[in-house]
């Protein structure tokens, strides 16, 4: 993991000094995600930042690491890992090559001088790196094939700006930190609308996606997309096929060269992940370190909803007992959720308020005790979308509206979010227009075997807006909570082995036994708990803690106390007051996160003082 970021101007020498003091700014922004260590290089019209997180190679992994040949330099910044490094550096050595490092970013490197961006296509991992290629005055940007790496740019006059995160390219003067109407409809919809960034004038590096600038102006090469294929393995195949991926993937996702531990909830995802990654360590003496998230009495006074049957924290002790891990549980208290130090640090990691709340600042506080005692974590997250786990799979509503089926009953579990919105802007908005319009585009790619069902092929499409809309927003949420405290998550499945192989398998066939994630237990069921086999799926804890909605209620009254706030540009102040005014105890979900809600864009306003063009 690292943090990147860089300038290219054909039209200036970057050389010059206040050139040189605004990349030292832009770069200083990753600091977080880069804390062992920082470099730049330049070279006349473009210039490379750097923050290290050393995982692999720690002597030998400096960057921004360069070639030099008789064509000119080539220089490579780099974030994430390459799981398939040393088979790679195998082949390129059988081709001539020779490594000064045992870092899989000099394989990187060394990889684009033989392949050039056809390097891509050989990596399997989480990655976004950008390469400057001053033999043909060219900057390539390449993003992993899920989007699990950050990767972000803004086009200038002459030429581009680029980051693992907005904020390394808003610290550039020639970046506005503006938002119009689009942002805002991006930002109110968890629509995910790929290469969006809700920033003015910045775009995303797309997942699966080269993205070349040079004096011609700039080109996108899709290098990867989730591609519709015959699924032609039996039951007990298909099975043992996942089962073999997985074994593959999680030893590759475990070599470090510093602590590491699992991320556990107590559900299948972690859980299997726990018990594969147990079973491997076993073989040579040591022992996987777990960390859970829970709260102040939680389990004891529990109380069950549609989403959420049973708390966590007694799977979570199923599983470690039964792999024989050294497990920890986090457990935090409601005035510490509350925090607005807390709300504060996540809006900075994320740059914009998404309104998520306590599972916002749980994940955060989660990461920053983990780091502590580990530097790379592997998760569970994504089994959801890659094996069907959600509600929204099996719920007929869900399945048969022409919407993004996890907006069907978003309303009803958690409050609309444009409630909070004042009617005026709300009008002008047309959340509901842009979500139409959103998913008709999402939907209007995806293929259809021959001989399909339309039943199948809706579940297909289903899957789909998942893996390709969804799963990013969890993903980009999870990086940056991560990378805040320098710890870097991984993610076993979202290797794009399995991603492709469980995507065409017949929803019949991920749903055999008529629960969710069929596969996925069968695959693991001689490493897990019973208890866990058995459990069914329940989402990321949310507190229930009376105490907490108090405190939000508190600081709303706050900024109700601030009548001339720019916050109230946007958020209707009759509505919330009702909210920070309701009997505490009896709030409602809505209204807890319309608070939610309103605090985020009160302290992004106050942290990023942006533009805001409402007309």
């Amino acid at each position: 993991m690292c943090g990147i970021t860089g300038w290219v101007s054909f039209d200036h020498d970057l050389r010059a000094a206040e050139a040189a003091a605004t990349l030292d700014a832009m770069t200083e922004t990753m600091a977080c995600r880069g804390p062992d260590d920082r470099g730049t290089w330049t070279d006349g019209n473009a210039s490379l930042g750097h923050r290290r997180l050393a995982i692999i190679d720690l002597p030998g992994g400096r960057q921004p690491m360069t070639v030099d040949t008789p064509e000119g330099p080539v220089a490579l910044v780099y974030s994430g890992e390459a799981y398939n490094f040393t088979e790679l550096r195998g082949e390129l050595t059988a081709r001539g090559h020779r490594f000064t490092t045992e870092s899989d970013t000099e394989v990187v490197l060394r990889g684009y001088l033989e392949w050039g961006e056809a390097l891509a296509e050989r990596l399997n991992g989480m990655y976004a790196f950008a390469l400057w290629d001053g033999r043909h005055g060219r900057l390539v940007m390449i993003r992993d094939r899920m989007g699990v790496k950050p990767f972000y740019y803004w086009p200038t006059p002459d030429g581009v700006l680029f980051g693992s995160e907005p904020k390394a390219i808003l610290a550039n003067p020639l970046a506005r930190p503006r938002v119009t109407l689009d942002g805002l409809r991006e930002l109110f919809t968890m629509v995910k609308t790929p290469g969006h960034a809700v920033w003015d004038g910045m775009h995303e590096v797309e997942p699966g996606t080269v993205v070349t600038v040079d004096r011609g102006g700039l080109r996108r090469h899709v290098y990867w997309r989730l591609e519709t294929r015959p699924h032609t393995d039996d039951r007990d195949t298909t099975i043992a096929t996942v089962r073999s991926l997985l074994d593959d993937i999680v030893r590759r996702q475990l070599v470090s060269d510093v602590p590491r531990c699992i991320l556990l909830s107590g559900g299948l995802d972690s859980s299997a992940v726990t018990a594969l990654s147990a079973r491997q360590l076993a073989e040579s003496g040591e022992k996987v370190r777990t960390f859970a998230v829970d709260f102040v009495g939680r389990t004891e006074h529990f109380i069950a909803d549609e989403l959420r049957t049973t708390p966590d924290t007694p799977f979570v002790h199923d599983v470690a007992q039964r792999s024989g891990t050294l497990h920890r549980d986090i457990v935090l208290d409601p005035d510490t959720l509350a925090d607005p130090e807390v709300r504060a640090r996540m809006i900075r990691a994320r740059d914009l308020p998404m309104g998520l709340g306590d599972m916002d600042a749980s994940l955060y506080l989660l990461f920053r005790a983990i780091r502590e005692h580990s530097t790379v974590a592997l998760s569970g997250e994504s089994a959801d979308e890659v094996f069907g786990g959600y509600l929204q799979f099996f719920d007929e509503q869900a399945r048969t509206a022409d919407t993004f089926p996890w907006l069907v009953r978003m309303a009803e579990h958690f409050g609309e979010d444009s409630d909070v919105l004042r009617e005026d802007l709300g009008r002008a908005l047309d959340l509901q227009g842009y979500v139409r319009s959103s998913y008709e585009t999402a939907v209007a790619g995806i293929e259809r075997l021959t001989g399909e069902s339309d039943f199948e092929y809706r579940m297909r499409r289903i899957c789909h807006l998942h893996l390709t809309r969804f799963v990013r927003v969890l993903l980009d949420r999870k990086d940056r909570a991560s990378m805040a405290v320098g710890l870097e998550v991984r993610v076993p499945f979202c290797d794009h082995r399995l991603v492709e192989y469980v995507y065409n398998a017949p929803w019949a066939l991920k749903s055999f036994d008529g629960r969710e994630k069929s596969l996925l237990r069968e695959a693991t069921a001689d490493v897990l708990p019973r208890s866990v086999y058995d459990r069914t799926k329940s989402p990321y804890p949310s507190t229930q803690d009376p105490k907490y909605a108090m405190a939000l209620q508190g600081y709303a009254r706050e900024l109700l106390a601030r009548p001339d706030h720019r916050v109230f540009e946007l958020v209707d102040r009759d509505r919330l007051r009702r909210a920070a005014d309701h009997h505490a105890p009896q709030v409602t979900s809505a209204s807890r996160r319309g608070l939610e809600r309103t605090l985020d864009l009160a302290t992004w306003l106050d942290l990023y003082e942006p533009e805001l063009i409402l007309g």
